[in-house]
């Protein structure tokens, strides 16, 4: 017959530190992969590197009351802000072949940057700069913002300021 006390046959130490370890595992194990944190920075060629770096320095440290919460491994090339769920930004990507159909066909214009834009099949939205000398992207999960569009004009401005025109 199975004891209803488990950890009676345990010495007394053991038993009072089982449920801390247990509970302190479980927070080292969220926190340790980031709680599905991990966004895989972009590999920019030199000249596009130094416009991400100029961008990250740029890039507000709030949007829309949601205080930036970078992505692991640290980048220059990454940015996250803390919405539920969180939005990302990657400097440096590919040019994404959505642009290929026609860039400025239902590309708006938000405080001097034109974004491309797409849904991301989940619900959500991706945005990219067109022409800028770095391609940046935007991921919007639905539900982060009331509105998709609602952090773009902060990072637009940034990206103004720290990306140049030009292809």
């Amino acid at each position: 017959m199975a004891s209803s006390r488990p950890f009676a046959s345990l010495p007394t130490p053991v038993r009072w530190l089982a449920p801390p370890a247990a509970l302190l595992g479980c927070v080292l194990l969220l926190v340790g992969n980031g709680g599905g944190d991990e966004v895989a920075p972009p590999v920019p060629s030199a000249a596009v590197a130094r416009y991400c770096e100029a961008l990250d320095r740029a890039l507000p440290q709030s949007v829309q009351g949601h205080d930036r919460r970078d992505p692991s491994p640290a980048s220059p090339y990454t940015a996250a802000w803390a919405s539920s769920p969180r939005t990302v930004l990657r400097c440096g990507i590919e040019r994404p072949a959505y642009l290929d159909d026609d860039p400025l066909k239902n590309s708006p214009e938000i405080n001097g940057v034109q974004w491309g834009f797409a849904e991301d099949g989940d619900g959500g939205y991706r945005f990219v700069t067109t022409l800028r000398k770095a391609y940046v992207e935007v991921l919007v999960p639905k539900g982060a913002f009331p509105n998709y569009a609602d952090p773009i004009p902060a990072i637009s401005d940034a990206v103004r300021t720290a990306v140049p025109e030009g292809l």
